[in-house]
């Protein structure tokens, strides 16, 4: 009988334990705006968000229609908005309308992002410019508008930045997109200061090298792919299905006490 009672018992308390880790991991009921979500990095964010409850907003500048349909067959929904976010006013448009359409927010993932190449003799002002507004300026204009929600809404919202090995590292050919992810550091060191008091969480996860069409070019080229290749303590390079996990964990209650941090999402190329 005692022993009975004993594994009963152990059953009972395993159940409590998976229902305590579901529920702190669960984003049931919530809304996730996700930008720079039509391939990639942003794809693999709303699938693990979708994954664990939330409907998601997806925007970006590219056909979200493959994004759509991975989160509906998740079971859950998938409002898609084309913006280009270098133009401010297309940003102030869109945050209106999905708040109209959607009722309300309680993740934003500053996702999207673009690269240009160029010697810093050399580099366009122009381009500079443009990047610095993708990369920047709207994750910086979005997260103000997130936190304004969050606060007149009452809720303990959670904004994901994604920053990039080039926010500890200088890089070469890459100034302006150098320049703008130290930024986004910055910007979630800066907000997460002034958002804590109201209960928003700002981080970030700074990506390492992984293996998506932006970086075809060089991962599909053996001799380029070496360098890096060696350097990964991992073995391998990343894929977007390595951003679920983390996306999760801080869009949900387990990172409620995490703030203004930065998580490489690099299979340890950063720590070597």
């Amino acid at each position: 009988v005692n022993m009975y009672i004993t594994i009963q018992e152990t059953v009972f308390m395993g159940g409590r334990l998976r229902f305590h880790m579901d529920s702190l991991f669960s984003l049931a009921g919530k809304k996730a705006v996700i930008t720079g979500c039509a391939t990639g990095i942003g794809k693999g964010m709303a699938a693990g968000l979708a994954r664990a409850g939330a409907d998601i907003i997806a925007l970006d500048i590219g056909d979200l229609e493959d994004t759509r349909r991975t989160v509906e067959n998740l079971g859950r929904e998938c409002r898609c908005y084309h913006v280009d976010l270098s133009v401010s006013s297309d940003v102030d448009e869109v945050w209106i309308r999905l708040l109209e359409e959607a009722g309300h927010v309680d993740i934003l993932c500053n996702n999207a992002g673009m690269q240009f190449r160029k010697n810093a003799f050399e580099y366009p002002e122009e381009m500079f410019d443009k990047v610095i507004a993708v990369n920047l300026k709207a994750p910086y204009r979005l997260s103000q508008k997130a936190a304004i929600h969050f606060r007149d809404q009452g809720l303990k919202g959670k904004i994901i930045n994604t920053a990039s090995l080039f926010t500890t590292f200088g890089g070469v050919e890459v100034s302006g997109y150098t320049c703008s992810k130290h930024g986004v550091m910055g910007m979630t060191r800066a907000l997460s200061n002034e958002f804590a008091p109201y209960g928003i969480c700002v981080n970030a996860i700074a990506p390492g090298y992984i293996a998506t069409e932006l970086t075809k070019a060089i991962w599909s080229d053996s001799k380029r792919r070496q360098p890096m290749d060696e350097r990964i303590p991992a073995g391998r390079w990343g894929t977007p299905d390595d951003f679920e996990g983390p996306a999760v964990f801080l869009a949900s209650r387990a990172s409620d006490y995490i703030t203004g941090i930065m998580i490489p999402i690099d299979g340890g190329y950063s720590a070597r």
